[in-house]
Parts: structure tokens; C-alpha cells; sequence
């Protein structure tokens, strides 16, 4: 059996499980080995990524495994988060953001059953870039946040108000959406950083 193959594995279960982790059993059910030897190989990634001064690091949060950053390294990330960014925004950002634009207000759960997949680090990016706030609460089971676009988001793409948005297309596949999107605010975002 070829355990680094298998630490390779787990590494990438941890990434893609995200903020919620991954418990060793649900772990060693995927790589088919026993919840003790799993329990074993995270303690050596542990060791090992501590060893190689590798710049994250593997913990445990109620009983589930995650990557996260190391402590120390925070006031680095702390200067990224608080620096003015010019980058380009992901697809899954501008997905996002068009939901919002077009639908607002509207929850996480709202936007993911649109678009079909999670949508928290989408929703980060465009909080942090001031394209969306927190517009309040829905009414219901545990009254989740609500999203609306900004002030900052007229005025980033050149709208006087959300009635200055192209008409949405009727019966577009997804596909053609996607590109449209992609044209309108990547032109947009390109003049900006001209």
C-alpha cells in the first residue's frame, strides 16, 4: 500500500471539505483503510507539514479534520485582505454577483439552489471587494442573511441604478449566461484597471 499516495488523497479530501472538515471515519470510508490507520496517517501529515514548515496545517474542530493557516502567518493575511486588490473577479464570483444583481435580496440557500453549487467563498470575495452587503434578515428557520449589491457595485460596473442591467434573457442556457456575464464584467473591470 502506498501511504504517501494515500496522505495525497487525504490532503485533497481536507481542501475540497473546506471550512467544514471531514471526520476520519467519512476519510477512511473513501480511502478504505480502517478509522485507526487514517487517525495515524493525519498525525503524520500533521508532522510532516510542520517539519517541511509548510505554511498550513492540519487540525481537528469537533471531531472533523481541516486545513487551515498557521497563526503566526496571520498579519501576511491580514495585509492581502486589507490591500486594494486589482484583480479580476473568479466565474463563480460573477455568477454570483449576477444572481444578486438581478434577484436581491436573497439568502446563501437562495443563490446555491440557482447556481447549483455552494456559493460562501463567492459570496467572501464580493463582501470583501464591497459589491454586496448584508441587507438584512429573511423571515424563517434560523433567519438567514440576506444579500443586496452596493453602492460600490454601480458605481464599479457604471450603472446610475439596477434598472440600467440589461434585460435578462429569457430561456438562455446556462452556458451562453456564463459567457455573457463573463464579457459584460470582465470589459468592465478591464477598463477600471486601465
Amino acid at each position: 500500500m502506498d501511504f504517501d499516495k494515500i496522505k495525497g488523497i487525504i490532503e485533497g479530501l481536507l481542501f475540497i471539505s473546506g471550512d467544514e472538515g471531514i471526520d476520519a471515519k467519512q476519510i477512511a470510508e473513501i480511502v478504505e483503510l480502517s478509522e485507526d490507520s487514517v487517525i495515524d496517517l493525519l498525525e503524520d501529515m500533521k508532522a510532516d507539514f510542520r517539519r517541511n514548515g509548510r505554511g498550513i496545517q492540519i487540525v481537528e474542530v469537533a471531531k472533523a479534520y481541516q486545513l487551515t493557516t498557521l497563526p503566526e502567518h496571520v498579519p501576511y493575511f491580514e495585509k492581502l485582505a486589507t490591500s486594494p486588490s486589482q484583480s479580476t473577479l473568479s466565474q463563480a464570483a460573477l455568477e454570483t454577483l449576477a444572481i444578486i444583481a438581478y434577484k436581491q435580496p436573497l439568502t446563501r440557500s437562495d443563490i446555491e439552489e440557482i447556481r447549483g453549487v455552494k456559493c460562501e467563498k463567492a459570496l467572501q470575495t464580493l463582501l470583501s471587494k464591497q459589491l454586496i452587503r448584508e441587507a438584512g434578515r429573511a423571515e424563517g428557520i434560523g433567519r438567514p442573511i440576506l444579500y443586496a449589491t452596493t453602492k460600490d457595485f454601480l458605481e464599479h460596473f457604471g450603472l446610475r441604478s439596477l434598472d440600467d442591467l440589461p434585460e435578462p434573457p429569457v430561456n438562455l442556457n446556462v452556458e451562453e449566461a456564463r459567457k455573457e456575464a463573463t464579457a459584460l464584467f470582465s470589459s468592465r473591470i478591464d477598463k477600471e484597471n486601465d
